[in-house]
């Protein structure tokens, strides 16, 4: 994958991510709130002052998340972001961070 390809994914994820918790916070009880800065995103859950932080990494080609449960890095294959470690996809994985910390299920 290209530079260039890497970037437009990664943006392509951040983003969704970003719309898919604004929809979340309008239509349910989470209470969150994204803020972005360049390619970090910060998910801070009021409720309880906690964070998610989500970046790329464009020199690994990586996505990584920090959360409460730990360090993770996903990496593009196919058209899918899978963790390097076990294989689990970024989304799902994302999804099962954000309801845990956030006390609200919430599928990305």
């Amino acid at each position: 994958m290209t530079e260039s390809e890497f970037l437009a994914a990664a943006e392509s994820a951040l983003g969704k991510i970003e719309m898919a918790l604004e929809q979340a916070a309008d239509n349910s009880d989470l209470d969150v709130e994204c803020k972005r800065s360049g390619n970090v995103l910060e998910i801070e859950f009021i409720d309880n002052g906690s964070k998610i932080i989500v970046n790329s990494q464009a020199p690994m080609q990586e996505l990584w998340i920090a959360a409460k449960s730990g360090g993770f890095h996903y990496k593009r294959k196919d058209e899918s972001w899978v963790n390097t470690r076990d294989g689990s996809e970024f989304f799902a994985a994302l999804s099962m961070m954000i309801s845990a910390q956030g006390g609200v299920p919430i599928v990305l």
